[in-house]
């Protein structure tokens, strides 16, 4: 297994224990760090060289991507998408589902 590979293990797996401590915005952190360290190895396969560490630039980069698919930039999208004032999504979605299915998905294309 990649190193990569093992991080995005390890924010699902953190993810998971938040969501079961109630806490879903640490859920919603660690399912978009997730994301974001696939997106760096999507770029690293297709030799771009990306400046910025943080999964929100990331996953906005992507949204753009001609490459992808509309599938995985709705994900993309869901995934940066600001909460509201009371600290809840403006849709409901289960971020971290959408999160494993884009590594799955964005991985599995190239």
């Amino acid at each position: 297994m990649n190193d990569w590979e093992v991080e995005i293990q390890r924010e699902f797996e953190r993810a998971e224990q938040a969501r079961a401590r109630g806490n879903e915005g640490q859920a919603r952190v660690c399912a978009r760090r997730a994301a974001g360290i696939a997106a760096r190895e999507y770029f690293t396969r297709r030799g771009e060289s990306v400046r910025t560490l943080s999964a929100y630039d990331l996953l906005n980069l992507l949204k753009d991507d001609p490459r992808l698919s509309s599938d995985l930039k709705r994900i993309a999208d869901h995934l940066t998408l600001r909460v509201t004032e009371e600290f809840k999504l403006p849709v409901n979605i289960d971020l971290i589902a959408e999160a494993k299915k884009f590594c799955e998905e964005l991985l599995k294309e190239n």
